[in-house]
């Protein structure tokens, strides 16, 4: 059996241990959070490695793509430096890899009720997920970019992709050398919700992006709202259905009823490949032709 392991700086009430069978391997796949505690993160990416086939650096990013540029968070790097024999992965490669698609799957499942709201989308951060922004780019949906609202909380929508790249270019090499929890939601923080941004959530048809990031400024409710996302847990879906959300599209598969987060899944297939190492572009997009992985998506009314 093929072992792969997500080390999350994020919350321990939502770990999980599974067995999957991937290219004819049995893997265990096991989220492990800190509550925010990058020491024990990194302690237990020492104590582990050798010992296990795969990484997931889990509620955070080695460093952020826009386009064509990687942009290091230098406070992160600390985590996996005493880590020598086990290759890593932020899911990065597969969060790309998987989401460029969600915008024509999005259209080839619920086209026409999009179309009907209005082909609007809310990602709360492009620096975070490229694919899934050039994605909604290139199906022709009207966007705002959050990445200074849900990043920084600076009341500042951007709304094209020249700007976003601009945006990135000047203030990323600067943000990137910020304590990371300046940045995002971590340990407990991850389980309280301040609804803010509310006239954004309430124009987008689609509301899309990392899972604390929209559930942290969300507001009681949004009726009628198309959720795209990955790494909910069954709590995650019942407050998206409680606050009148439509439908949750989730961009890795739902494996005993949550999906869990795109650095766990490449990990996941970085084990079971048994190359020992990161895979790149290309041979993500073969294993996932060959596994049949796409989106999924829910009807949560």
């Amino acid at each position: 059996m093929k072992r792969a392991v997500s080390i999350s700086i994020g919350s321990s009430k939502r770990n999980k241990a599974v067995q999957i069978e991937l290219l004819g391997e049995t893997v265990s796949i096991e989220r492990i959070g800190t509550d925010g505690d990058m020491q024990k993160a990194a302690r237990l990416f020492e104590e582990l490695d050798g010992k296990v086939d795969a990484f997931g650096v889990g509620g955070t990013d080695l460093g952020l793509r826009v386009a064509e540029r990687w942009y290091p968070l230098y406070s992160v790097q600390p985590l996996i430096e005493n880590v020598h024999r086990t290759p890593v992965v932020d899911g990065g490669g597969l969060k790309y890899t998987l989401e460029i698609k969600l915008g024509q799957f999005i259209e080839a499942q619920i086209g026409a009720y999009v179309r009907q709201l209005g082909k609007t989308a809310l990602i709360t951060s492009a620096a975070d997920r490229w694919g899934m922004a050039v994605s909604f780019l290139d199906a022709g949906y009207d966007c705002v970019f959050g990445d200074l609202m849900f990043g920084v909380g600076l009341p500042l929508p951007i709304r094209s992709e020249r700007a976003l790249k601009r945006m990135a270019a000047l203030l990323l090499p600067v943000l990137g050398r910020v304590p990371f929890e300046w940045l995002y939601p971590t340990g407990e923080k991850q389980e309280k919700r301040v609804p803010k941004w509310e006239k954004y959530y309430d124009w987008a048809t689609v509301i899309a992006g990392d899972c604390h990031y929209i559930k942290r400024h969300l507001p009681d409710r949004i009726p009628g709202k198309v959720i795209v996302t990955n790494t909910t847990t069954p709590e995650d879906v019942q407050t998206f259905r409680q606050a009148g959300a439509e439908y949750l599209v989730t961009s890795t598969p739902v494996i005993e009823g949550r999906s869990f987060g795109t650095n766990m899944m490449e990990a996941a297939l970085v084990a079971a490949s048994g190359k020992g190492r990161p895979l790149d572009h290309a041979e993500l997009s073969v294993l996932l032709d060959q596994l049949g992985m796409e989106p999924q998506i829910q009807l949560l009314s």
